[in-house]
């Protein structure tokens, strides 16, 4: 189960909508074993497509990099889907290369409007498997 403070979900959210029509995509960090996402880190879609993302190699190195001096690791990978459900599709598959992260799907189909309905997914994928997994929304994690 992902167990997600409701301000990181809204900020993964928000990211989605505001990135609309283009895909958006980015990583919430955490301490190194703990599996509890506490830094947001949205990035760039270096595609820039609405129906494809791509993290820049040059920001994922400078990210891996300040994670590593932080004892950080990623514990979300998220990104949306603007046209289809929030389920990986086969290129998220063959991206996913942290297999002990949750792997986020937001779709913004519905349009990207405060008010509009958004799907928000967890999934694990490791060796080609998905397994959807349940969300827990909290006020804030447990001390």
């Amino acid at each position: 189960m992902l167990t997600v403070t409701r301000e990181l979900r809204d900020a993964i959210v928000a990211h989605a909508r505001a990135d609309h029509p283009d895909e958006a995509c980015g990583v919430v960090a955490g301490p190194e074993g703990s599996g509890r996402p506490e830094r947001f880190i949205p990035m760039l879609n270096a595609a820039r497509s609405p129906t494809f993302y791509e993290f820049d190699s040059g920001d994922l190195l400078k990210l891996y990099r300040e994670m590593d001096d932080r004892d950080e690791e990623p514990v979300i990978v998220y990104h949306s889907h603007t046209a289809t459900e929030a389920y990986p599709s086969r290129t998220d598959v063959s991206y996913a290369s942290e297999p002990n992260a949750h792997y986020v799907l937001v779709s913004t189909a519905e349009g990207n409007g405060a008010e509009d309905p958004y799907e928000f997914r967890s999934f694990r994928i490791v060796d080609g498997v998905i397994t959807e997994e349940d969300v827990q929304v909290v006020e804030a994690h447990q001390a």
